[in-house]
């Protein structure tokens, strides 16, 4: 089932928390809503599941005008951050709980209740725990109980709000990887709410990113990552260094630096400028180099694996409050050793690529 929200506004008291909200996700796609607490992310969830109301705009689902439509009639699955799995009832009667709610004449038998909670019991991997109660489940287990529940209306759109954010790190990774695999086994259209990039980047079809009730990007995770449209959606997707400065004759100048690697000819001259660049995207070279770089002073190396990351700090740009800036590289762990890199050196960083927009 296709969804469609258009020209959706959400005003709490004064506050806007939904700004004119359009967004079409398809049949079968697993999108990820992404940005920071208060974006409003959970609104448009809810929005769409019909839990709120929008002030103005429709929603659509399958070119059908579900706006006034109640929630229990939109087959829609919602699964919450915290669960919401009714403490009393065994894990069998929870995930039975759709279908015995159903009016009568929709209502399955009790053999076909049945064999369908044993179904997703099976599809969750977890039949052996259906005569426990939540309170005897990890958080993880509980999380794929209530995900089942969800599931055993057999909705057309499954919703799910943070629905990893209680986990521990371990379990949260472990479970993305199982949504993905039971995405691509069922093909339902899946809308889910996260402040995590990676838990976005690693899971969804369609990343939508939000910012202050608005739409600030939306494409494939790899588009987002690798082509963030704007200032907020290269800050927020991932580790980034981020430079200020001017433009000087379509060059970005940092300080008394001509940083010749960034493009910013579409600027114009003698503007504010911000520039990023990836911890990646950056080179040290010793300060004995020749090449023009931004002096700075490496506070530490953290070699955990193949990779590692430098911090280091400027040693003469400060931030508006007068701290020195501060950088993280990331370089293999080879090359480290290699370059003798040591923590305390005086080294010159030397950006491959920025990014720079107007200020």
């Amino acid at each position: 089932m296709s969804i469609e929200v258009k020209n959706v506004t959400k005003n709490f008291g004064p506050i806007r928390v939904l700004n004119n909200v359009n967004l079409r996700i398809d049949s079968g796609e697993l999108v990820a809503l992404l940005g920071p607490s208060g974006c409003g992310k959970t609104s448009l969830l809810r929005i769409i599941a019909g839990l709120e109301t929008a002030d103005f705009g429709s929603i659509y689902l399958e070119d059908d005008d579900a706006t006034l439509t109640d929630a229990r009639e939109r087959q829609v699955g919602f699964v919450f951050q915290h669960y919401a799995l009714f403490r009393h009832m065994s894990v069998f009667e929870n995930v039975a709980f759709g279908l015995r709610v159903k009016p009568k004449k929709q209502r399955p038998s009790e053999d076909q209740i049945r064999a369908k909670v044993h179904e997703l019991l099976d599809m969750v991997q977890l039949k052996f725990l259906k005569d426990r109660f939540p309170s005897q489940l990890s958080g993880g287990q509980r999380q794929r109980i209530a995900l089942a529940r969800a599931l055993a209306i057999e909705p057309k759109v499954l919703l799910l709000d943070e629905p990893f954010g209680a986990l521990d790190a371990k379990v949260r990774k472990e479970l993305r990887k199982w949504l993905r695999r039971l995405h691509d086994d069922l093909h339902v259209t899946s809308v889910f709410v996260t402040h995590d990039q990676e838990e976005a980047l690693e899971v969804s079809d369609t990343v939508v990113l939000m910012n202050q009730g608005k739409l600030e990007q939306i494409g494939s995770p790899q588009e987002v990552y690798d082509h963030p449209a704007t200032p907020f959606a290269y800050g927020f997707l991932g580790n980034v260094n981020r430079f200020e400065g001017t433009i000087s004759r379509g060059q970005f100048k940092f300080g008394d630096l001509i940083l010749e690697q960034a493009d910013a000819s579409d600027l114009e001259d003698q503007s504010k400028a911000i520039a990023f660049a990836r911890p990646s995207d950056l080179d040290i070279a010793t300060q004995q180099s020749s090449q023009v770089g931004i002096p700075a002073v490496i506070d530490r190396i953290l070699s955990f694996g193949p990779t590692s990351r430098i911090e280091l700090t400027s040693s003469d740009a400060l931030t508006e409050s007068g701290r020195p800036l501060e950088f993280e590289v990331h370089w293999p762990r080879n090359r480290v050793d290699d370059a003798s890199l040591k923590e305390g050196m005086h080294v010159k960083l030397i950006p491959n690529g920025l990014r720079v927009f107007g200020h």
